[in-house]
Formats: C-alpha cells, sequence, structure tokens
C-alpha cells in the first residue's frame, strides 16, 4: 500500500514540476525579429496580428499583394510585408537577403514555416504527377529551402524555428499530395533538430487537426475533387460507379463536421510557446481530433488504421462486383 502511495504522490510532483518548467519564459524578447511565411490568411495571418501585438518585429510573408495590404492596415508600423512564393527559389534567396540587410548582427530569433496548401484530394488512380507536384513543391521544398536560407540568421541568435506540419503527416487520412509532403516536413523536422541542437537552436514541430481555414475549406476541398471527377476517362468512371463522387463526398462532409476545429488561436498559441517558452516542445499536437482521435490511430496497427479510415471513404462500384 505504501508503494502505491509513494508512487502516486511521485507521480503528481513530476506533473507539477513540469507544468512548471512549461511555463517558463525566455527574457527581453521585446523587439526581437521573426519571420513568418503564409500570412495571407488563416494560420500565418492570425500569427502576424499576434506577434505584432506582442512587441515582435515581425515580417511576414504574403503570396498575394492583396493580402500583403489587408494585414498591413491592420498591424502597426513595425511590422513589414514582403510578397513571397516558397516555389521561387530567386525569391527566396532575395527575401533572406532583405532580411539579413534588416536584423544585421542582431540576427532572426524566430522562423514560422506556415506557408502551405492542400492540393487535391482525391484517389490516387484519379490523380497526375501535377496534382501531387504542387503541394510537396510548397509545403516540403518550399519549407526547406526557406530553412537553408534563413539558416544562418537564426544561429546567429541562437534562435527558434517552428515547422507547421499536420496529422496528414503522421497518419495518411487523404490520397493527394497533400499527406507525403507533411510526411517529409516531418522528417526534415527530426533531422534539423538534431542537427541544430549543437548551436542552440530550438526546431519544434507543430502537428494541428483539421482546422477551418479557408485553405482547408470543405467546399473548396469537394470543388477539386468535382473537377477532377468530371475528367476523368469513362473507364475509370465506371470502375467507380456514376454515384460514387455524391456517396463519398456525403462521407466526407460527416466525418468534417465532427472533426473540423474552429479555433484557430490554439495553433497560433503553440507557435507563442515554441518562440518564447524558456523549454520548447518538440511537438505540438493541437486540435481534439488530433489529440483523442488521429494521433492515437497512426499509434495503432495498420490493420486497424486501414479499418477506420476506410469506412469513412465510399466503395468503388468494382469491389462489389468481386
Amino acid at each position: 500500500m505504501l508503494f502505491y502511495i509513494v508512487l502516486f504522490l511521485g507521480t503528481i510532483s513530476l506533473w507539477w514540476h513540469w507544468r512548471a518548467r512549461d511555463r517558463m519564459k525566455v527574457t527581453n524578447l521585446t523587439g526581437k525579429y521573426i519571420f513568418i511565411t503564409g500570412c495571407d490568411t488563416g494560420f500565418g495571418n492570425m500569427a502576424a496580428k499576434t506577434f505584432d501585438k506582442k512587441g515582435f518585429r515581425v515580417f511576414a510573408s504574403c503570396l498575394t499583394e492583396t493580402g500583403a495590404k489587408e494585414l498591413k492596415a491592420e498591424t502597426s508600423n513595425q511590422l513589414q510585408t514582403v510578397l513571397l512564393d516558397v516555389r521561387d527559389s530567386d525569391s527566396v534567396k532575395k527575401v533572406a537577403a532583405w532580411i539579413k540587410a534588416e536584423v544585421q548582427s542582431e540576427g532572426l530569433w524566430g522562423l514560422i514555416n506556415n506557408a502551405g496548401i492542400m492540393g487535391p484530394s482525391a484517389p490516387t488512380d484519379w490523380l497526375d504527377i501535377e496534382h501531387f507536384r504542387e503541394p510537396i513543391e510548397v509545403n516540403l521544398i518550399g519549407l526547406i529551402n526557406v530553412t537553408i536560407n534563413m539558416l544562418p540568421l537564426i544561429k546567429q541568435a541562437k534562435g527558434r524555428i517552428v515547422n507547421v506540419s499536420s496529422v496528414g503527416g503522421r497518419l495518411a487520412f487523404s490520397s493527394g499530395g497533400y499527406c507525403p509532403s507533411k510526411f517529409g516536413v516531418e522528417g526534415f523536422n527530426d533531422s534539423l533538430r538534431r542537427d541544430m541542437k549543437a548551436f542552440g537552436v530550438n526546431v519544434s514541430c507543430i502537428q494541428p487537426g483539421l482546422f477551418k481555414t479557408p485553405l482547408s475549406s470543405p467546399v473548396k476541398i469537394l470543388k477539386e475533387k468535382e473537377i477532377i471527377w468530371n475528367q476523368l476517362p469513362p473507364r475509370t468512371k465506371k470502375q467507380y460507379g456514376e454515384e460514387y463522387f455524391q456517396k463519398d463526398a456525403a462521407k466526407k462532409e460527416k466525418l468534417t463536421k465532427i472533426c473540423l476545429n474552429e479555433d484557430i488561436s490554439l495553433v497560433v498559441e503553440c507557435m507563442e510557446h515554441a518562440l518564447t517558452s524558456l523549454y520548447p516542445r518538440t511537438h505540438y499536437i493541437i486540435g481534439q481530433d488530433a489529440k483523442w482521435f488521429w494521433t492515437p490511430l497512426s499509434k495503432m496497427p495498420a490493420a486497424v488504421q486501414d479499418f477506420l479510415l476506410l469506412r469513412n471513404r465510399a466503395k468503388p462500384a468494382a469491389s462489389h462486383a468481386n
């Protein structure tokens, strides 16, 4: 009996110690430089506004002039916007050179690699290589390219790198290029974290579940899938059946209603912790769906994963004939 009491008290003590350690903050961060990609909308947009209000000197990259103009209108004069397509290597180098001139000897305290796209989500045999190429170019190659170009400035400041991945980097819950790109982000993040330890640079990975943002809009995803469906050759359509698209859309809509998180500030709070905590976490799992479904499922046997994930897909007509 005494053993269990000691074990219980020891567990409580460790938990309180961890909580206290988790709340410890780095001091004197006001005025530090940070660079955030993908600030037109969603996580990046809210992060840029949040960190600007907290006194950071924010460089916010946007894909469009409209996005940059709207963000600038809603933030202080201290925040600076820059147009950047992370797929364009020349543009990435120019932005890195511009930031280097701005920060000078201080270096860059934080890099938040947030820019990303979903890309078409459809069965693999509906897609061509270009459907895969775009999300991989943006979500993975672009992220790596930005990181490589910013690393000297991050090392100079002994700062932080925050890579926005996804539960789709732990479990391939959809077909298309999105999950392969995020699996790649996870691999790059882990190797980068180990490489940077010797230089005092902390690397964190954020793994959000399904959040309501413009880029992950269920309506947008469905429209992209419908365009691909309408262009399929007759033989492929026959294999799936004319009713497949509508049945599958209904199943996806039901799953989305259950899993979709609306409060994107939860993701920004993790970004803030990763940038300001004395002991940032290596991984942040965000969203009730991520914590209680996707992440536990990712650790289960493949047979269990397949069974549960296939229940949320319509069956092709050809499978009924077998």
